[in-house]
């Protein structure tokens, strides 16, 4: 079973989760967001502390507010980045991302190296979490879902009460409408859903009280 942690990180205020699957200490870390020194030592403290045996890196998407940590944990920990190939413009891009925000702040690109198809498997240790392909925010957002856990991380794709901005390169707010109706209210009504900033919901919730679906 897993153990999820939240850390929030960064000017954006973003969702840094570490599941940790309980039975074996094994984790992995999605959307690392770290951006200041204290971010990245609450983290590693954390890790530390705690015993973990981080084991990937995995983005949801990769807009740079959910990427400013990879680099540092593939580099700290020796994980590769797992995510979908559909926003390999963005991982390219981080610099260019973070100046449009008016940060001027070094950035080497980010390489997925475990490329997330809709319906892949990824295991943190004993525990599957299923890839769910929610294109619309940007065109390779993914979700991660454990059936037995009950709980989905929708990174920016679905949100308490809203869904994710379509302005930017590769957004199409009817193609993400379609993807969180189809994809994620899918999903039974009691699935906790944990997204990319703000507080957690449901999907029972969101189907009731979500004006944008």
């Amino acid at each position: 079973m897993i153990k999820i942690h939240c850390f929030v990180f960064n000017p954006f205020e973003e969702n840094t989760y570490l599941p940790v699957d309980q039975a074996t200490n094994d984790a992995a870390v999605v959307d690392p967001g770290m951006f200041t020194q204290d971010d990245i030592r609450i983290f590693d403290d954390f890790i530390k502390e705690h015993g973990i045996n981080l084991r990937q890196v995995i983005n949801t998407h990769m807009h740079v507010d959910h990427c400013f940590g990879d680099n540092y944990v593939r580099d700290k920990y020796g994980v590769k980045v797992a995510a979908n190939l559909g926003d390999d413009y963005y991982a390219a891009s981080l610099e260019a991302q973070a100046r449009r925000f008016g940060m001027q702040r070094t950035m080497r690109p980010v390489e997925i190296d475990a490329p997330l198809e809709d319906g892949d498997t990824i295991m943190v240790g004993q525990t599957p979490l299923t890839v769910i392909h929610v294109p619309g925010h940007s065109q390779g957002g993914i979700a991660l879902y454990d059936k037995e856990g009950k709980w989905v991380i929708s990174g920016d794709s679905l949100f308490r009460g809203s869904i994710g901005r379509t302005d930017f390169q590769g957004g199409n707010h009817s193609q993400l409408v379609s993807s969180v109706r189809n994809k994620l209210l899918s999903l039974p009504g009691d699935t906790l859903v944990l997204p990319g900033h703000g507080p957690t919901t449901t999907i029972d919730y969101e189907k009731a009280h979500n004006p944008y679906i």
